[in-house]
């Protein structure tokens, strides 16, 4: 019985409460009348604005009734279904108090019959034992047939597994093992410290481990066969499947009921599942290693030979894998994905061991291309035959970045080292035909050359074209270190056309072709040139890499420099040979009609024939070079005193000589131009103006033609002036000395594209105070 007291406790306090609820409730419906009541007069204010509004009074008031008992409907249905909800709560809570009082009672009940029969659970004890011992006897009464068949099981398992029959074999075992296990978990059930019985089953069932170690040699030999045994019998792979199957589930049962019961069977767990994945990664290592025949020893290209043959082994592999391996295994084993990891990993473990060999820079270049470019490509893990299984964009790489680095750097230094020797044996090479007794070759447009650029350059190529098979960063370190080697190289060379040229001067007649060579030697240079550009358009394609090159040392002045001493050194022959004629100038003879300047025409055309097989930019040079000099060693014949003219009639006839041996040279050097397309520069106009100031009749006006040809000629010097006023031989002292004090006061300006012609002409050892004299 519910005592009445909390009730009636709860009953005035529910009323206390009621009691503040109702004032507050009060207040509020004042406060709302108040509200109701302002509204209304705004409403009313509203609708009442005009005095037309008014006759419409009643119809306001029967709206406004009808909305009033519209809210009164509605709130009274609220109110009624709230009603409603109440009645329910309070009847559902009376139900739950009566259902509580009956589980209490229940709840007593329960716990006397639990006191009672105490006593009676613990004179069961004896029965509970024997239905123990009975349990184990009616095993041990079921596994009577299969404990005294064992030897005879054995020995058909046996034979099932040596004519290959596995599936049949393995169920065999299964049942041997099933009776061994379940002897062993009753005896340790019963008596878990009792080891002699244990001892005594294991070693009845002792073959049962061995028949299950036999057994699993056959499961791995196929296993490791597994990519030719999925071609030609892919049941017995199905089948080893099936038996690893088989014991994946036992251990799981075995390893479950160990948690409950602590007993495990011998042997257990067999764990075949891992066993197999660890077998074919053995197997794909072993696969791999034995591709490679051959050794450095026995054949040079025995490293890429090795890796040709790893692409189509891993290639044919993974195709049979992902066509029929899968179709053998349960999904669940993701046995592509599985095997391509392996693959991955042995191929990565034998890079790893490729790439710490001492390996050759070509050997280095194999190794990179087939890591970095042939295994993602088409002809590997890109191969449509494996999409969409392999995606080559989430491959991890083979070799370690810092592995590829370190190889990289091995490999520009051993190219390094390979180039430099290439190169010099490259110039070694070239020097041996310098001294032959027969031409050099003429490329296609006829112009002489030797092998040396077409070697250089070749080697250079070679090179590049492998380096651009590993990486583009690779290529441009490659470009650069050929840039840099051959800047090297171009200083070795310019040293060993010096000692040719040395050479030869010392022995002119030796060697029989040197001006055949030397026009070779500066064709040479030009044709570097060009493949250095050709080099550098064809490997340099980005604006940054551009940029790199350009940072290198620049060879085009080396390059112009060896091809100035060759053109320099040609020059040297030509005049040692008109070294004799032009002595001739500017003496008696030649007054009285000599035929020096025919002969250094004759002479410069014939040499200039021979140097036509030098390429235009360097034979435009020497020809502009060659009149220069003629026209200086000219005036060197005239400023030199040779000769001094006696009368008019002598500086006339001499000045006119003078003038059309200026034109004859200046035919000569227009003539040998002609191809150019461009005018000579107007050195023989020198001659002329010197004629000029030699011809002039009036002494009076040789200051002014002396003074034209200083302006003309800014490098012209006083020794030089007072040469040519004692060439005149008419001058008077006090005459040269006021034309030179004069000329000194107001020295002219040279113009910046003015090419100096007097400036290399020395005057003989008189000083100008002799000169005056």
């Amino acid at each position: 019985m519910l005592s009445l007291e909390p009730r009636c406790e709860q009953h005035c306090w529910w009323r206390g409460h009621d009691r503040r609820r109702d004032s507050a409730s009060f207040v509020a419906m004042k406060e709302t009348d108040r509200e109701a009541v302002a509204t209304a007069v705004q409403r009313v204010a509203g609708m009442l604005r005009r005095p037309d509004q008014l006759e419409k009074g009643e119809q306001y008031c029967r709206r406004e009734a009808r909305k009033k008992a519209s809210v009164e409907a509605r709130l009274k249905a609220a109110i009624q279904s709230q009603l409603d909800g109440v009645r329910t709560g309070l009847s559902q809570l009376h139900t739950a108090l009566s259902d509580v009082q009956d589980i209490q009672r229940s709840l007593a009940d329960v716990s006397k019959d639990w006191r009672q029969s105490i006593n009676t659970i613990e004179s069961l004890r004896d029965v509970k034992d024997a239905v123990v011992r009975h349990s184990q006897l009616a095993a041990a009464v079921e596994n009577l047939k299969n404990i005294f068949s064992v030897p005879e099981i054995v020995r058909e398992t046996q034979d099932l597994i040596e004519r290959g029959e596995l599936l049949q074999a393995h169920r065999k075992l299964m049942d041997l093992e099933c009776s061994r296990d379940g002897l062993m978990y009753e005896q340790y059930r019963m008596d878990s410290g009792n080891a002699r019985d244990m001892t005594l089953i294991h070693s009845y069932f002792g073959s049962t481990q061995g028949l299950s170690d036999e057994l699993a040699k056959q499961l791995w030999v196929v296993l490791q066969r597994s990519l030719v045994t999925v071609r030609r019998d892919p049941t017995l792979l199905v089948s080893v499947v099936r038996i690893i199957e088989r014991e994946e589930k036992i251990d799981r049962r075995i390893l479950d009921r160990k948690k409950q019961t602590g007993f495990i069977p011998p042997g257990r767990p067999k764990n075949w599942k891992e066993k197999m994945f660890a077998i074919l990664e053995r197997t794909v290592t072993t696969r791999i290693e034995g591709t490679q025949a051959d050794t450095r020893e026995s054949d040079r290209m025995w490293l890429v030979r090795h890796l040709e043959i790893i692409r189509k082994c891993v290639l044919d592999d993974l195709i049979v894998a992902r066509n029929l391996m899968v179709q053998c295994f349960p999904p669940r084993y993701q046995i592509f994905r599985s095997l391509l990891n392996v693959y991955h990993q042995a191929l990565s473990t034998r890079m790893q061991e490729l790439a710490s060999e001492d390996l050759e820079a070509n050997e280095i270049v194999s190794l990179l291309t087939w890591v970095l470019n042939t295994y993602t490509s088409a002809e590997m893990m890109g191969n449509v035959e494996l999409a969409p299984e392999v995606d080559v964009g989430v491959l991890e790489p083979l070799l370690s970045p810092n592995v590829v680095s370190e190889l990289l750097d091995t490999y520009m230094s051993t190219l390094t080292s390979n180039i430099i020797a290439w190169l010099r044996k490259a110039l070694e090479t070239d020097k041996k035909d310098w001294v032959k007794e027969t031409e050099p070759e003429a490329d296609q447009d006829g112009y002489y050359q030797t092998t040396l650029p077409a070697i250089v350059f070749q080697m250079f190529e070679q090179n590049l074209q492998v380096a651009a098979q590993i990486s583009e960063d690779l290529k441009t370190k490659v470009l650069v270190l050929c840039l840099q080697q051959m800047n090297s190289f171009l200083s070795r060379y310019k040293e060993e056309v010096q000692l040719y040229r040395e050479e030869h001067l010392r022995k002119r007649q030796h060697p029989h072709c040197y001006v055949q060579y030397m026009i070779a030697l500066i064709n040479n240079c030009q044709t570097l040139k060009e493949s250095i550009v050709s080099l550098k358009r064809k490997y340099l394609q980005h604006d940054t890499e551009e940029g790199v090159s350009l940072s290198q040392p620049s060879m085009d002045g080396l390059l112009d420099a060896i091809a100035e001493e060759g053109c320099s050194s040609l020059l040297e022959e030509v005049f040692l040979d008109l070294e004799h004629h032009l002595s001739e100038l500017m003496t008696k003879k030649w007054l009285l009609g000599s035929n020096a300047v025919d002969i250094i025409c004759v002479t410069v055309e014939d040499y200039f024939n021979d140097f036509a097989k030098i390429k235009k930019p360097y034979r435009k040079r020497m020809i502009t070079e060659a009149h220069r000099r003629v026209v200086q060693e000219y005036l060197r014949a005239v400023l030199q005193k040779r000769i001094s003219f006696r009368s008019a009639e002598e500086r006339k006839e001499g000045a006119e000589r003078m003038g059309r041996e200026a034109e004859q040279l200046r035919f000569l050097f227009c003539k040998l131009a002609s191809g150019f397309g461009e005018e000579m520069d107007g050195h023989c106009d020198t001659i002329v103006a010197v004629a000029e100031v030699i011809k002039l009749t009036d002494p009076s006006l040789l200051y002014l033609e002396v003074s034209t040809l200083v302006s003309k000629y800014p490098d012209i010097r006083d020794d030089h002036i007072g040469a040519l006023l004692a060439v005149r031989g008419d001058a008077s002292r006090d005459m040269k000395q006021t034309i030179i004090e004069t000329l000194e006061q107001g020295p002219a300006q040279a113009s910046p594209d003015y090419v100096p012609i007097f400036r290399d002409i020395a005057v003989p050892s008189l000083n100008v105070a002799k000169l005056l004299k």
